[in-house]
């Protein structure tokens, strides 16, 4: 595998491979996921499988997922827009996500694309922060809903407002 990020932490050096998720990753990254949403991983690896998105895994020096992300190339045509971006809870704040959407940003390009798009739910500053530091640039507010899964197993909707992010990938 070939090294994409090293961190410096001041106290540990993380060396960081970035590859495709794959099937035998899901007990790994169940953590990011409700049951609901694991469920539905097999049908987005299909469609990784298909060339419609690309499902990413950021892995440990062990080879163990760490964090996860995806690009849709079908939602916007020109557009890759980054999605589903998380990192396991002891391990942010070490640029473990700037490494996952750089990239997401070269996966991006690879498909003969010049802009990355993201959004951010309006009520996690965090993460906006992290995008516009990464040179993404506020465009608009969309709404945004998905299916979750609550503590006594019944599906509800969850709605949110996010703000919209761009950023040029051009060389």
């Amino acid at each position: 595998m070939k090294v994409l990020g090293t961190i410096h932490t001041g106290v540990v050096e993380l060396h960081l491979t970035v590859r495709d998720m794959e099937e035998a990753d899901l007990p790994h990254v169940a953590c990011f996921y409700s049951p609901l949403g694991l469920e539905k991983m097999s049908e987005e690896l299909e469609r990784a499988r298909r060339g419609v998105v690309d499902h990413l895994v950021v892995c440990s020096p062990v080879g163990l997922p760490v964090a996860k992300g995806a690009v849709n190339y079908d939602e916007k045509p020109e557009a890759g827009v980054i999605w589903t971006l998380s990192v396991r809870t002891e391990l942010r704040s070490l640029g473990i996500g700037s490494v996952l959407i750089a990239a997401a940003e070269d996966r991006i390009r690879a498909r003969g694309l010049r802009r990355a798009e993201i959004s951010a739910e309006e009520n996690n500053p965090r993460a906006r922060a992290l995008y516009e530091r990464l040179g993404y640039v506020a465009y608009g507010r969309e709404p945004a809903s998905w299916d979750s899964e609550a503590e006594d197993g019944t599906i509800q909707r969850y709605e949110t407002m996010c703000t919209a992010l761009r950023k040029d990938l051009s060389p």
